[in-house]
């Protein structure tokens, strides 16, 4: 099934595909490789997921901040690619964690993006390899921010 019937059938609302802040490309195609850049989590009315989890946000709030950046990353391939089945399968995430000292589940945080894509993608094409990893804050104080490669045809 395509990943465009399958955002259907899922019954997700892609946010609109956020603008560069800074001075960068949201994708850059190298042949048949999508690069694209780190994103955060935009939700449909254009507000920001922010917070650290271990303070302000738990494992759970964490996870739907990445699953809501998954989404914007969709938004963001769409807008690029024309559709979103021009994506044949991820090939690598890395997801950065806003959070505390203290905190050591980082993965089941990004996996509210990894999910995600599985859902859309396929478990075939929607796994990819993967980097979770916590940082000490992250601009604007967004809860996550997730950059990803995916091959492209």
């Amino acid at each position: 099934m395509s990943p465009e019937t399958r955002l259907k059938e899922l019954n997700l609302e892609l946010p609109t595909a956020p603008k560069p802040v800074a001075v960068y490309k949201p994708v850059v195609l190298a042949g048949s490789i999508a690069y694209v850049s780190g994103h955060g989590p935009i939700k449909s009315d254009k507000s920001l997921i922010t917070g650290r989890v271990g303070a302000d946000l738990n494992v759970e709030a964490g996870k739907a901040a990445a699953r809501q950046t998954g989404l914007a990353i969709l938004a963001t391939l769409r807008s690029h690619l024309g559709t979103l089945d021009r994506v044949v399968r991820v090939i690598k995430v890395l997801g950065m964690v806003n959070c505390t000292p203290e905190f050591r589940d980082h993965p089941a945080v990004i996996n509210g993006c990894s999910e995600l894509f599985v859902e859309v993608f396929g478990n075939e094409n929607g796994i990819g390899a993967r980097s979770a990893v916590g940082m000490g804050s992250l601009p604007g104080n967004i809860a996550v921010e997730i950059e990803g490669i995916f091959e492209v045809r």
